[in-house]
């Protein structure tokens, strides 16, 4: 998460130049950003993640030597909750891809059909460590693990594989408060601090800090992450509340 009054450091990941060109002027014509380099394939995305420390990581999916997938799971693994957030950015609207991705550790999803108004708004929200998943996308989520074949099959990305926690993620878990428990079912239901806080009573102070331990707890890095955990593991069923 940037700091108030702190450029929004991005890095450029597509195999295309015009893209990244595009991508850069987009960017810079906004006085709030900063873009601290450019990779052509996966393999150098992920050396620059790590020297550059960016706040966000716009990859493409498909990139020679490293993919975009492969290439977040990498920049994740490395740099931990406290990591630059990773913004997948691809031609083709696919489930696999969507769902990979998401497993993957990233923190959003974009169309490059989209206009460059939305990629400004989805790097923004990234940056803040706000959620970035669209409606649509919340419900191709939802679709998927509301059947039993529906969940994530872990480090696949592949829906119907099922799977199960982990012993660890169980323990996580465990260590919520009945409270932090309710705020975890209001983000897997894709709810803003003010939403949450009107529906659970309280101060929207209150719930950023709850929101803060959630993430802590559970080794997550952003609120997309938690949307992702709560259906992966049960926390939460389509249709349903907390379970």
């Amino acid at each position: 998460m940037t700091e108030p009054n702190t450029p929004i450091r991005v890095l450029l990941a597509d195999d295309q130049h015009l893209v990244r060109a595009g991508l850069r002027i987009i960017l810079e014509t906004e006085e709030d950003f900063e873009v601290v380099g450019e990779a052509a394939d996966g393999r150098r995305a992920v050396e620059l993640a790590l020297a550059q420390r960016p706040d966000v990581v716009l990859l493409d999916v498909e990139m020679p030597h490293l993919d975009g997938l492969a290439a977040t799971r990498r920049i994740v693994a490395a740099t931990g909750a406290d990591g630059p957030a990773v913004l997948i950015l691809t031609t083709f609207d696919r489930d696999d891809y969507l769902f990979a991705a998401l497993q993957a550790g990233a923190s959003g999803f974009l169309l490059k059909n989209g206009s460059p108004e939305e990629l400004v708004e989805a790097v923004r929200i990234l940056a803040r460590g706000d959620a970035l998943l669209a409606p649509q996308i919340t419900r191709r989520v939802i679709a998927t693990f509301a059947t039993p074949a529906g969940a994530v099959a872990p480090n696949t990305g592949q829906p119907g594989a099922g799977g199960g926690p982990s012993e660890l993620d169980r323990r996580r878990l465990a260590e919520l408060t009945e409270r932090e428990r309710e705020v975890l079912v209001q983000l897997a239901g894709g709810a803003s601090n003010a939403e949450i806080a009107a529906r659970l009573l309280l101060g929207e102070a209150t719930v950023k800090t709850h929101v803060s331990r959630v993430l802590m707890k559970l080794g997550l890095r952003d609120r997309t992450q938690a949307v992702v955990f709560a259906y992966e593991h049960g926390v939460v069923t389509p249709g349903g509340a907390g379970g």
